[in-house]
């Protein structure tokens, strides 16, 4: 699987993506029917899906096994190309079917579970229950040991969970009026969503756009009030920068949410938040607009109910700890 991994770097292997082409070094041969194999799992019934982007070395059997439901089902009728590739997903721009109204839409695929690279993940999925396909709390026994096992079904209720959790948090802020992608639908191993741009070009993210000085309090205002809806829906984004923001007409949409955490529920989830506002306010520094990130997530915590420093479970101290004890008392007095 080590190997297969390293192979699963052709599926991106355009050229035009630098940010995951590597410098071909010397591999071990792996017979291609291995690697045919596993990615090209699908129904014969989607065979006929035929797109006009021309998948680099393996990735068409991995196309169609995971947008071919979406081809069925009439929610996509072409895919046209690649707009952004990554470790953990990449996105493609697909032609609308008829059960969408717009007329481009954007496919997140995933990558083969056991070739993604998620880092930290098991920080984020602190606190969290897992989703089943329908965005529900698991609550079968045979579901929960499998997945306390980390067995290949457990694995697979992961994989499951993390991509429920992005499609739950974009109907839930699309619901509020956030500046989020439309949620669409969600499949096995893809979501999708409304596209940002033109047929051209997809929009942006925000970290390579300098903005004109007009724009810039604007827009800074415009993502404190979208990390406000957030709050207000018990959801930290978890790792929001410029790089997870998109910039379209003068317009931003915030992007990337599987590993949102619960304000209320998260151990650590003041310093994420205050991680999250920190990077905003050291991009719109580098625009001309000066913050105090400290100030501004403290006052935004608050404003939304939440406690700086959450009361301390005494399962989590040592009452024999004087540092344990006085923690507790601070927690108390607070």
């Amino acid at each position: 699987m080590d190997t297969l991994s390293k192979y699963y770097d052709d599926l991106d292997d355009d050229g035009q993506f630098e940010q995951v082409h590597r410098p071909r070094t010397n591999k071990p041969k792996l017979a291609p029917q291995t690697v045919q194999q596993f990615l090209q799992k699908q129904d014969e019934s989607r065979q006929s899906f035929s797109f006009t982007y021309k998948p680099a070395r393996f990735e068409e059997g991995w196309l169609l096994a995971s947008l071919g439901a979406f081809f069925e089902q009439r929610w996509i009728s072409d895919v046209l190309s690649k707009i952004k590739a990554g470790k953990e997903a990449s996105v493609y721009l697909c032609r609308a079917g008829d059960q969408v109204k717009s007329g481009l839409v954007a496919a997140k695929v995933f990558r083969p579970r056991m070739l993604r690279n998620l880092k930290n993940d098991q920080l984020y999925r602190q606190g969290r229950a897992d989703l089943n396909e329908n965005g529900h709390p698991i609550d079968d026994p045979g579901m929960l040991k499998a997945r306390h096992k980390r067995s290949v079904y457990g694995e697979q209720i992961r994989h499951q969970s993390w991509l429920a959790y992005e499609f739950q948090t974009l109907k839930t802020l699309y619901a509020a009026s956030a500046d989020v992608p439309q949620p669409y639908e969600m499949g096995e191993n893809a979501i999708l969503m409304g596209y940002i741009g033109d047929e051209t070009s997809a929009a942006p993210t925000l970290n390579t756009v300098t903005l004109e000085p007009a724009e810039v309090r604007p827009l800074y205002e415009r993502i404190l009030h979208n990390i406000e809806i957030m709050l207000a829906n018990g959801l930290v984004h978890g790792d929001l920068s410029a790089y997870n923001i998109l910039y379209w007409e003068g317009q931003i949409t915030l992007i990337d949410f599987p590993q949102v955490i619960s304000p209320a529920s998260h151990r650590s989830a003041y310093p994420i938040f205050s991680r999250d506002i920190t990077r905003i306010c050291e991009y719109f520094a580098r625009q001309g607009l000066h913050s105090d990130p400290a100030r501004l997530a403290a006052n935004l915590w608050k404003a939304h109910g939440f406690r700086l420093h959450p009361e301390v479970h005494p399962a989590w101290l040592d009452g024999d700890n004087p540092a344990d004890r006085k923690v507790w008392q601070k927690s108390k007095e607070e």
